[in-house]
Order: C-alpha cells, then sequence, then structure tokens
C-alpha cells in the first residue's frame, strides 16, 4: 500500500491519501481524541503522540498536529497508523456514526435563500475546499448573515478568514443579494 501525502494551506495540517475510499459519501471530524470513539481509524490516528484532530473526506484523511510537535518526527506514525488501518481490515467508521456530516437544517421565512446557500456550497465551495484537505458546511442564516463551520484543514487555518470573507463571501453575495455577511461558528 502507498499512502500519497499532501501540503495544505494549514502548516499544521497535512493531507493523507490512501489511495482507496475512506468514506463512501460526507465528511467526518474528529476535532478531539473523545469525538474519535466512532471511528477506529481516527482513533489510531489519535494514538500518535502530537496530533490533536483528524478529518475524513471521501478519498483522504487531514491530520492536524500540535504547535510542540515537527512533521518530520510524527509523520512516519500517522503513516503507519493508516497503513495498519487498512490492512486490518476493520471499518473506517462503526455503528450509527457513518451517517456523514453536513449541512444544518433551517426552516422558515429563509428556507429558499438556505437552499441557494447550501446548493452553491455543494458545488462551487466543498469541492475546492476537499483539495485543501478540509470541508465547509452551513451552519445557520440570520438577518443576512451566513454561518459556515470549517472543518478538517480549514479549521484554524491562517488563510481561513480571507477565503471565507474573499472568496465565500464574494461568491455568496454576487449570487444571493439577501446575503451581507460570511462569519465562521467555532465547533
Amino acid at each position: 500500500m502507498f499512502i500519497q501525502t499532501e501540503s495544505t494551506p494549514n502548516p499544521a495540517t497535512l493531507k493523507f491519501l490512501p489511495g482507496q475510499t475512506v468514506l463512501e459519501t460526507g465528511t467526518a471530524d474528529f476535532p478531539s481524541v473523545e469525538a474519535a470513539s466512532a471511528s477506529p481509524l481516527a482513533g489510531r490516528i489519535f494514538a500518535v503522540d502530537g496530533v490533536t484532530a483528524v478529518f475524513f473526506g471521501t478519498d483522504f484523511v487531514t491530520v492536524t498536529k500540535g504547535e510542540a510537535v515537527e512533521w518530520d518526527h510524527i509523520k512516519p506514525a500517522v503513516l503507519g497508523a493508516v497503513m495498519e488501518h487498512y490492512q486490518s481490515g476493520d471499518a473506517v467508521m462503526t455503528g450509527e456514526a457513518s451517517a456523514p456530516a453536513g449541512h444544518a437544517s433551517h426552516d422558515g421565512p429563509d428556507s429558499a435563500i438556505v437552499g441557494q446557500i447550501k446548493e452553491l456550497l455543494d458545488t462551487r465551495v466543498r469541492p475546492a475546499v476537499a483539495q485543501d484537505g478540509g470541508d465547509i458546511t452551513f451552519h445557520g442564516f440570520d438577518r443576512g448573515i451566513v454561518y459556515l463551520h470549517m472543518q478538517g484543514a480549514c479549521a484554524g487555518c491562517p488563510s481561513s478568514t480571507l477565503t471565507l470573507k474573499m472568496g465565500i463571501e464574494n461568491l455568496l453575495r454576487h449570487y444571493i443579494p439577501e446575503v451581507l455577511e460570511v462569519r465562521p461558528v467555532a465547533a
């Protein structure tokens, strides 16, 4: 098994490409070791000292490290954990936890606007963000402000504010006049 790695715009996060499907659909975010109980793969990766977050896409795993460790020191152990998992034959996710992560639901008078926002996120934003090892999902819409949840390499990325303001906000405002601003939300 050959696992490729790619850098991301976030220097604390690396993207690992195992050459196999990670998740059939959706994404899975593990911002802490406690959240990883639903995934044998995430559990193995968190066992590597210095790992602070794990995120799964359809064909990639992004891993975020703490400031006190260098990639040169933990990358071989992360590669080993991913390889060990795929050789074990264990499932990536267990039980009910295999439901894909996605947009928050939204009912009410703005549901048509929210539908347009989700459509643009799914067709224009999320595929591009996945290339960088992350995901951005809809969290809410209130009085012209769109709240988005950033995951994977996007969470804590130095360029995430620029991506939100100059990229996503401009795109949404162009197509949907009711959108005034885009803000990130904490997990």
